[in-house]
């Protein structure tokens, strides 16, 4: 019994050891750790990756969709009348300035230049043999003068009657390809009236150089010049280059844009008219920034822009507006020149907050 009772002392005495330990030695809390931590965080600012940002000249493209035109178009129509002899072209054949379309019966023509020559060579030799009596005394001076006005009038006759049986031939007014013959051979055609179009023989169109016409609008217009290079690109996946010909200066009263007119050399006719195409305009060069996509963030009041590192360490943000736009990266103008872009880790800063900017190859191998 003895032992026993020495034991159970033992155990008391040890047990009260134990607890007072909790309020007479040094020990760490919950709380304590938490305030250490925390003291030790805002000793240490966050780590954010940034890039220099650089500002350069640089030449966007502006990419519109528009469809293909062909130079030049025209209907040739009978300038006399006549019944069509001779029909020489058909639908999609290939001609050249000069070359014969349609021939229209004589009516006749032929037997007027005839009369209207010979009456152009009798006033001649009237006016030689007057002129040579006048040189002789034998006529006054005065009447050469009237015999040169006669000759005259018969040489302008001539040509008058010559131009018309010219118009009993229909040719091409320039190079291209028929695209469409209306009138059939053996019909009748009738001269246009003053101020008027004639019976319709054959369709024309060049399509040597072709014309990819697309609008730009106002905010656009700018950058876009005359001359400027630029790409067509077909809905067949086919790529022809080109360059601005022609800006609008006149904007279409119900879209408010103005319409630009791209040439590209097409001298195998491989570009068809009417086909609707992507058209890559180069932009005059601009002060533009390259930044990463994931860069650009919103601000609370919905501005688009990056957040930057100033000299003094702390975050402010930055509203950029996008001059480019491409599948990894975004050309933004707005951004100084030398500015510490924040690419990594501006999803978890606020304006104003301490941080430690580190260069983005330098976090990546950190992290890594």
């Amino acid at each position: 019994m003895k032992a026993s009772r020495v034991a159970a002392v033992g155990l008391v005495a040890a047990a009260v050891v134990w607890i007072g330990s909790g309020y007479f030695l040094p020990h760490e809390s919950n709380e304590s750790t938490a305030a250490i931590s925390s003291e030790t965080a805002a000793e240490k600012p966050f780590r954010v990756a940034v890039i220099e940002g650089r500002v350069v000249p640089h030449s966007s493209r502006l990419v519109l969709s528009g469809r293909t035109l062909a130079d030049k178009k025209v209907t040739v129509t009978a300038r006399a009348s006549g019944v069509i002899t001779e029909l020489r072209v058909k639908r999609g054949d290939h001609v050249k300035k000069g070359d014969v379309l349609a021939v229209l019966s004589d009516e006749a023509r032929d037997a007027q230049v005839m009369q209207a020559r010979s009456k152009l060579a009798q006033k001649a030799r009237e006016r030689e043999v007057r002129q040579m009596l006048i040189e002789k005394g034998s006529l006054p001076r005065i009447n050469l003068l009237d015999l040169e006005a006669q000759e005259k009038a018969a040489e302008a006759a001539l040509a008058l009657v010559e131009a018309e049986r010219a118009r009993g031939q229909i040719v091409a007014p320039w190079s291209g390809i028929v695209n469409g013959v209306p009138a059939e051979l053996g019909q009748t055609m009738s001269a246009a009236a003053p101020g008027g179009s004639g019976n319709e023989i054959a369709n024309l169109i060049s399509l040597d150089p072709i014309l990819a016409v697309v609008e730009v609008t106002e905010r656009r217009l700018s950058g876009v010049k005359v001359g400027s290079p630029a790409e067509i690109r077909l809905v067949t996946g086919e790529v022809a280059k080109g360059k601005i010909r022609y800006i609008s200066k006149s904007a279409s009263e119900t879209t408010r844009t103005y319409r630009v007119d791209v040439e590209a050399d097409n001298p195998d006719n491989r570009i068809p008219d009417g086909i609707t195409v992507e058209v890559a305009v180069s932009l005059a060069p601009m002060p533009s920034t390259e930044v990463p996509r994931s860069a650009l963030i919103f601000s609370a009041s919905g501005d688009l822009g990056v957040r930057i590192v100033g000299t003094d360490n702390k975050v402010s943000f930055n509203k950029v507006t996008i001059a480019e736009d491409h599948q990894q990266t975004m050309w933004v103008d707005g951004i100084p020149d030398g500015a510490r872009v924040i690419v990594q880790g501006q999803d978890f800063v606020r304006e104003g907050q301490l941080v430690e900017a580190v260069p983005a190859a330098d976090f990546k191998t950190a992290r890594n």
